[in-house]
């Protein structure tokens, strides 16, 4: 390996400091590592900057100082643990979500006139618009991107050249306090000079006033109202209690918990977008699999101003697996009055709607969970348990 010109990458990372003096603490985070195993410059999960020192040479300081910036927003951003939190197919390709992840961030640094070297991608490369998550990239990336790899601090897999865990390293604790640190940072600097790229501060401002994690909250939700309707208890003489080996003569019942039946209202008006109704109900799903809700405790109600259909499932994998009819209006009150007028009625009902509907008036005799989906439900009545889920990138 050839020698690291570490004046010059320095020098790079004080130009960086200097001109965004709100990135100045993160940046001064990253621990160098020089290597000849990657092309550029790359980030692991633990604030290690790699650097190959055969680019250090081929570039000027304007476009390392950018780079150091491309680097340290993947780990600002949290892109690994976005990735992380990516379904399994998506995570397969970790090279298409890096990609993606580099037009998330390559757009914002090109509109703030920072220098980038040959070979940067940007949205408009894939024919997708500025100013989006990468979330919302990666559908549009193809699936053989071209070779590039910002390390695990981006798509979230160790690469083959990241060192080992004794290294010098940025632990969960002290990278969240960065991350807070430096969105406080750029909020001042925003009222002071009024010049920080959109990007970046719509970046701070979710630091500062996070967003509920709808998917967590939702499953929350249900956890709770299926241990809650599961804890009523009953008598049951088909498993005899044990103590009734010291009772001659007479058999003693044993105390059952039984698990509860669901019942999940699919609202399939006109208004409703495919890839926010899938998600959601892939969600749901994947909750009642977890709990352990299964032979024929779930119904599903598809409803738009009337129930169209009504199936009962063997498993929670099934629910995703029902044609949906409907494309009418909206009155999630009939499906919930169907619901509970079942002979075996559900003790959990979830409703999966826009919330352009009209709610019972009373609370009904079950735990009743409303998933609002979009951008903007109206409100519910007060009485109503609620988890609001935002628009799916491809139904926006």
């Amino acid at each position: 390996m050839t020698g690291l010109d570490r004046t010059k990458l320095l020098a790079a990372r004080y130009r960086a400091a200097t001109d965004r003096p709100y990135l100045a603490s993160a940046l001064y985070s990253l621990s160098v590592v020089p290597t000849d195993r990657v092309p550029t410059m790359a980030v692991d999960r633990h604030w290690r900057c790699y650097v190959s020192p055969a680019f250090v040479d081929a570039c000027q300081v304007p476009e390392l100082a950018g780079v150091w910036i491309h680097e340290v927003a993947h780990l600002l951003r949290d892109h690994h643990g976005r990735a992380d939190r990516l379904p399994a197919a998506d995570r397969r390709d970790r090279l298409r979500v890096n990609i993606a992840q580099d037009c998330e961030i390559n757009d914002d640094l090109v509109s703030d006139r920072l220098a980038l070297p040959p070979g940067r991608v940007v949205p408009g490369d894939f024919g997708l618009p500025n100013g989006e998550m990468f979330e919302a990239y990666l559908p549009g990336i193809p699936p053989s991107p071209p070779e590039h790899d910002c390390g695990s601090g981006a798509h979230g897999e160790p690469s083959p050249w990241e060192i080992g865990e004794g290294a010098a390293r940025v632990g969960p604790v002290e990278a969240e306090a960065l991350r807070r640190h430096t969105a406080e940072a750029m909020r001042a600097h925003q009222r002071a000079r009024g010049n920080l790229p959109a990007g970046w501060q719509r970046w701070a401002d979710q630091v500062l006033e996070p967003v509920v994690d709808w998917r967590q909250a939702l499953r929350g939700a249900v956890r709770e109202a299926v241990a809650w309707a599961g804890g009523a208890i009953d008598y049951t003489y088909h498993r005899p209690s044990r103590r009734t080996a010291a009772m001659r003569g007479v058999v003693l019942p044993s105390l059952r918990r039984p698990l509860p039946r669901v019942g999940v209202v699919i609202d399939t008006s006109g208004s409703m977008g495919e890839g926010d109704l899938a998600a959601a109900l892939a969600e749901v799903t994947g909750v009642l699999r977890e709990v352990g809700v299964r032979g024929n405790r779930v119904t599903v109600l598809a409803c738009d101003a009337d129930v169209h259909a009504v199936s009962r499932v063997a498993s929670a994998g099934q629910v995703g697996q029902i044609e949906l009819g409907g494309g009418g209006g909206t009155d999630m009150r009939v499906a919930i009055a169907a619901a509970l007028a079942m002979p075996d009625r559900p003790q959990v009902l979830i409703v999966l709607t826009d919330g352009f509907t009209p709610w019972p008036a009373e609370t009904p005799s079950c735990r009743l969970i409303a998933a609002l989906i979009g951008a903007d439900p109206p409100d519910p009545p007060g009485w109503l348990e609620t988890v609001r889920i935002p628009a799916h990138p491809a139904s926006a």
